[in-house]
């Protein structure tokens, strides 16, 4: 689960981490309001998307000269003009893709005078089963492109869970960054509340792009992207309802209402399967059979004849979808369960896409009578390799 910037620095703030002041926005008037209570008499206007790159994007209906989703305002007026800009309309960076994001949020801070940028960041390292922090001098860059282009200049160190969080680690990270004196000390002080944050909130990354040293000597978190680990927010009822719904895909959302593992992909394939591996596969071999998949689907382990036609429905919502292949091993999940869920899928939504259908492993053969005797015109297959081939020359013969 991903939260706004706003959202992440006043969490991280909680746990000592600092930050410039700042206010979230919802209209102009709103933005206006924010800045009056800063300092001033610089303010940053920025937009609240869930995607990086913010600064260089553009909005499509400002045309190419218009400026990025983050600005310098020297006045209240100027705050005001720069509010009125984004809300409401649609921003276009590296991360969202062409369709862009719409902006309904803005987040108004206090400008300050930036002498040094830095990286640093928070991860699971599932190799040594460690949480990593990724340092570096080049802040306010992508950091993919500095691993590209300068991979010295990136530190990366794991924190042992026996031991926590050591003195030497934050000793090491400022060193990294070239920090001495009092500026390592607050490197140190900075790091200890971000990896409490870490680990308090079940975090799966903390990125600060950048951790700047701002006039006064101040070592400040300027901006934060902080997303957790949906699987552990049953233990964080409060960081749960800090989730944005409208910058989730519809579909996405409404599986998760079911505890479907559903993702958005850009083919013509529906796919509906039980776990996560065989789901891969499954799209592998789609694609080696000369077509792509429209979507990841894992219906789970244990899935109700609802979960089921729930599943079927949400593929179905996708006008992109040309035909769905189903794939499913009858392990936990009995095959006969999933054969009543798609027959009562596929007669609520009136099916007008070709179906093939492997069944294996529990109660297949009752599975594949109930799918034999409904009537409907889907197709069976042997195996996988026999459910790509069929579905494949069924969406070529109805295109």
């Amino acid at each position: 689960m991903n939260i706004h910037e706003y959202q992440a620095k006043e969490l991280l703030a909680k746990f000592g981490v600092p930050v410039p002041a700042g206010h979230a926005a919802l209209s102009v008037e709103e933005a206006v309001e924010a800045a009056k209570q800063l300092p001033g008499p610089l303010y940053v206007v920025k937009a609240q998307i869930h995607a990086g790159g913010r600064g260089k994007g553009k909005f499509k209906e400002l045309g190419t000269d218009a400026k990025g989703g983050v600005r310098l305002a020297k006045t209240l007026d100027e705050v005001r003009a720069n509010a009125a800009d984004m809300l409401g309309n649609t921003l276009v960076t590296v991360q969202t893709g062409p369709a862009g994001k719409q902006v309904n949020r803005l987040y108004i801070t206090d400008g300050v005078d930036i002498e040094k940028e830095f990286y640093l960041a928070l991860l699971v390292d599932r190799a040594t089963s460690r949480v990593a922090v990724v340092a570096s001098t080049e802040g306010g860059m992508n950091i993919e492109d500095v691993a590209h282009d300068s991979p010295e200049k990136i530190t990366t160190i794991t924190i042992d869970p026996a031991t926590g969080l050591m003195p030497h680690h934050g000793r090491t990270v400022a060193n990294a960054l070239g920090l001495t004196g009092d500026l390592a000390k607050q490197a140190q002080s900075t790091l200890a509340g971000l990896y409490n944050a870490f680990l308090g909130t079940d975090a799966s990354q903390i990125e600060i792009n950048p951790l700047a040293v701002c006039a006064g000597n101040k070592l400040l978190v300027l901006d934060a992207k902080v997303s957790f680990d949906s699987n552990a927010m049953f233990r964080h009822k409060d960081l749960a309802e800090l989730r944005d719904l409208t910058e989730e895909d519809p579909a996405e959302v409404e599986a998760s209402e079911y505890d479907l593992a559903y993702i958005k992909l850009d083919g013509n394939i529906g796919c509906m399967v039980n776990g996560a591996g065989l789901a891969m596969a499954t799209m592998d071999i789609i694609k080696l059979n000369g077509e792509f998949p429209a979507n990841f689907l894992d219906v789970g382990g244990g899935a109700s004849k609802e979960k089921v036609t729930a599943a079927f429905k949400i593929i179905l919502k996708d006008p992109a979808v040309k035909g769905i292949l189903v794939n499913i091993f009858g392990g936990i999940m009995k095959c006969d369960i999933i054969a009543d869920g798609i027959v009562a899928a596929a007669k609520e939504v009136n099916l007008s896409v070709p179906l093939v259908v492997r069944l294996e492993g529990t109660n297949v053969q009752q599975g594949k009578d109930i799918l034999a005797g409904s009537g409907l015109p889907i197709v069976a297959a042997n195996d996988l390799g026999d459910a790509a081939k069929k579905i494949v020359a069924e969406v070529r013969k109805a295109a």
